[in-house]
């Protein structure tokens, strides 16, 4: 946490206040490519499954700050076993976000890297409610993307990131393998508004 305040304190001294701008970004997209040794009936941990949320940027001309929200219902769900009658992967991330120069991308796409972390929440409710798992990680994310603006407000923005939990709790209580891990990709569009 401290360092993740430093890290923001340095951005926001960096960034001059008429380079900054303020960017929303509600999206839509699908989590594909999970692995986990969370405790998976259905074995669809690995499917593509849709997702939704947003995120806030802050970016200056090269770099920026970035809190991010995604929501993945039905994540651990294949849809062939039934064991399995409801879950959902949650992510919550703070990022710093390294971007192509504002001044050489004004008018064609902007490419930028992200990366940063956070926590994860994995929820399971099995058909039986006899191994119901509800577990938040800590994780890490790191992907990339770009934007590009049709208006002085108003763009989209395509993006793929990776995250991944750290840590995780080895006594899990017979609701994992081994330490608790999870892992998979997230590939997203965004409406990108600009203030």
């Amino acid at each position: 946490m401290r360092i993740a305040g430093l890290a923001v304190g340095v951005v926001m001294t960096m960034a001059a206040p008429a380079e900054a701008e303020w960017q929303i970004r509600p999206f839509l997209g699908l989590t594909f490519g999970g692995r986990t040794t969370l405790l998976d009936l259905d074995q669809g941990v690995g499917d593509p499954n849709v997702a939704f949320g947003a995120s806030a940027l802050l970016l200056g001309e090269l770099v920026g700050v970035e809190a991010d929200f995604s929501r993945a219902p039905g994540f651990f769900q294949s849809g062939q076993q039934n064991l399995v009658l409801h879950s959902s992967a949650t992510t919550l991330t703070g990022n710093i976000v390294v971007a192509l120069p504002r001044r050489m991308a004004e008018y064609t796409l902007r490419p930028y890297f992200v990366g940063g972390g956070g926590l994860m929440r994995a929820t399971i409710g099995d058909a039986f409610n006899v191994l119901p798992v509800a577990r938040t990680l800590a994780a890490i994310d790191l992907g990339g993307g770009v934007t590009g603006f049709f208006t002085e407000r108003i763009g989209v923005s395509w993006e793929i990131r990776r995250f991944r939990s750290v840590g995780g709790n080895t006594e899990s209580q017979g609701l994992s393998i081994g330490g608790e891990q999870l892992s998979f990709w997230r590939a997203n569009m965004a409406l990108a508004i600009r203030y």
